[in-house]
């Protein structure tokens, strides 16, 4: 059965995180460096299939796109590019980084841990492919 794939893109990582077989829960996945992630994703596909990606978009308090909203923007153009098939939802990802600490310092993560960037990139891609799955699960 085809996974929902959870992506917290970054200039230097990605973040990446998975639903379950029912798409009820999110998982976190793997860090890839961001210069791997089309290759990581297609044997991904090939291995699971993916029915759909969900892509955390950096905002301003405004509700305006963030700077860093051109990079995600070029691999969203990558994405479509390597992937014309499967569907892209954006998912607003303010906050997702403090969250990902939070959720980490709950889950008993020692201090040490959880300066790691790439372990705190794949929980915020868990987290962002969570608030899709629960709002899809709301309507």
């Amino acid at each position: 059965m085809d996974r929902i794939v959870g992506i917290d893109y970054g200039r230097k990582r990605v973040g990446v995180a998975v639903s379950d077989p029912l798409r009820i829960f999110a998982s976190a996945l793997e860090t890839v460096p961001s210069a791997k992630i089309i290759d990581y994703l297609k044997k991904y596909a090939e291995a699971e299939g993916i029915e759909r990606f969900v892509v955390g978009y950096p905002m301003n308090l405004d509700n305006t796109p963030s700077e860093a909203a051109a990079y995600v923007d070029a691999f969203l153009n990558l994405l479509k590019k390597h992937f014309p098939e499967v569907p892209v939802t954006l998912e607003d990802e303010r906050f997702t980084s403090v969250l990902a600490h939070r959720a980490m310092i709950d889950g008993g993560v020692k201090k040490m841990d959880r300066r790691d960037k790439a372990a705190v990139d794949k929980v915020s891609a868990a987290l962002i492919l969570q608030t899709y799955l629960d709002r899809k699960t709301e309507n």
